[in-house]
């Protein structure tokens, strides 16, 4: 089946149902945050003046027909009607495969575009991303370098698309995944290697690259303003030695996750230099100015920004105005399977769902808490529909109350009442239930589509407006 048609199908079949109609478990978007938190970040980047690229692993959202529907979440993130350049980073190669279409539009419109694969490249990729440079011609693809190895990838790709990738050389800065780590002998030598081979036409050595992951352990508003100080201060070192070997051209320094990235939005950043320079918010403008006057492109990147969840919930990265329960645009629609009264703590009720770790992922969030064990370690939280659940608050995860996911197996899940047994909010047998999953891109992979509601549409909320099939596979 073509995706056209499959795309068609999955309209016909549910497009104008309710929620109370469609098989569960399923994933569900809302449409109305998902729209605020990709206008948000536009809004910012375009306020501060930087290059934007935002990542598109966390929706995977597949293609329908040209031009009205392909790629519906991607076109919100880097702004449908806009003329500036379209940029992207993806964590397959079956992703920047399926994004090539919608990027070939946006060059037919006038627009570069460019997507950058975003793991240390394999040899397996080769092939497959020498045909993603061919169609998208040069500068249309980027390549993620951490070792001086992956340069014969690099050079093969070259040779088979006929087009020199841009080359980003990924930076660890303390999340320890991947990368090289700045001021090591490692670094400096990625640095040599990395000039000779664009001398030779290889590759074109254009960016630096740092993503601030352990962000999401913070737990107060704002505090990950000091995480991307640190993304700004690691490039900072890395960008001298590049310019010491390889003096003049433009270098794009790339920083971000969606804790880093969205505390962009805090208010009184404005990338002036003024300021006592003793707060995490004086110290990222006067990166934001500092860097900018020496004249370095600054880019920022994010993933699971627009869906946002749990774990980014815990983080605080930006105050309750911007970041709350109400921002989390993604849940997971299950059933009450069956009860059992008195099974759970202090003769609370348990329920099993027919969602497990396959419906919800099995990513918690990080317990950071002083007495480990205290703070939120559940697989999901329910929403307040149809029901009064509690919702997590300003102490989230510190604090956290109401029907909770508090085990999980394959294709089975437990619900446990958190709070006082004589609160205990009724659930019954067959009874609908949306969750708050943990990580949104680790939930969604388990599905081929997502049913897409509008919120926005009063006395239709549960209504679906569309479907958005998924791109699966590597």
């Amino acid at each position: 089946m073509s995706p056209n048609s499959r795309k068609d199908e999955l309209r016909s079949q549910f497009v104008g149902k309710t929620l109370h109609d469609v098989p569960t478990p399923s994933v569900v978007l809302d449409l109305a945050q998902i729209d605020v938190n990709c206008q948000r970040m536009l809004e910012t980047v375009e306020r501060l003046s930087l290059s934007w690229r935002p990542h598109i692993k966390t929706h995977k959202a597949g293609p329908g027909k040209l031009p009205e529907n392909t790629i519906e979440l991607t076109r919100l993130q880097v702004g449908d009607r806009g003329a500036g350049p379209v940029n992207l980073v993806v964590s397959t190669v079956v992703e920047a495969e399926n994004v090539t279409p919608l990027l070939k539009e946006y060059q037919g419109n006038g627009r570069k575009v460019n997507v950058l694969y975003g793991i240390p490249l394999s040899p397996s990729t080769v092939d497959r991303l020498a045909h993603v440079s061919s169609e998208l011609g040069p500068g249309g693809l980027s390549l993620m370098i951490d070792h001086p190895s992956q340069l014969s990838c690099v050079e093969a790709i070259h040779n088979k698309s006929g087009n020199a990738p841009l080359a980003f050389m990924k930076v660890d800065m303390g999340y320890r995944r991947a990368g090289v780590i700045p001021g090591t002998p490692e670094c400096l030598e990625l640095v040599d290697k990395l000039a000779s081979s664009a001398e030779k036409g290889h590759c074109v050595f254009r960016a630096i690259y740092a993503h601030a992951g352990h962000s999401y352990e913070t737990r107060e508003d704002w505090k990950a303003l000091d995480y991307l100080a640190a993304e700004f201060k690691a490039l900072e070192e890395v960008a001298a030695a590049v310019k010491s070997r390889c003096p003049g051209g433009p270098l794009t320094l790339s920083v971000g996750a969606t804790p880093t990235t969205t505390s962009l939005q805090h208010p009184e950043l404005n990338g002036d230099q003024g300021g006592t320079g003793s707060s995490a918010l004086d110290i990222v403008n006067g990166y934001l100015s500092k860097l900018k006057s020496a004249g370095y492109d600054l880019e920022v990147h994010a993933g699971v920004y627009p869906t946002l969840d749990l774990q980014q919930l815990a983080t605080h990265a930006r105050d309750r105005s911007l970041l709350s329960a109400s921002s989390i645009g993604i849940s997971i629609m299950c059933e009450v399977s069956s009860l059992y009264p008195r099974r759970g703590p202090n003769q609370t009720t348990e329920a099993l769902i027919n969602a497990g770790c396959l419906a919800l992922g099995r990513e918690p969030c990080a317990d950071m808490g002083e007495e480990k064990g205290r703070h939120y370690s559940g697989w999901g939280i329910l929403m307040p529909w149809g029901m009064a659940n509690p919702v997590p608050g300003p102490d989230f995860p510190a604090v956290h109350g109401g029907w909770q996911v508090g085990k999980v197996s394959q294709e089975h899940g437990i619900l446990r009442w958190c709070g006082a047994p004589s609160e205990e909010i009724a659930l019954q047998y067959g009874q609908r239930v949306r969750i708050w999953p943990n990580h949104a891109c680790v939930a969604g992979a388990g599905y081929d589509n997502y049913l897409v509601v509008d919120s926005r549409r009063e006395g239709r909320e549960d209504e679906v407006v569309d479907v958005w099939p998924r791109w699966r596979g590597w």
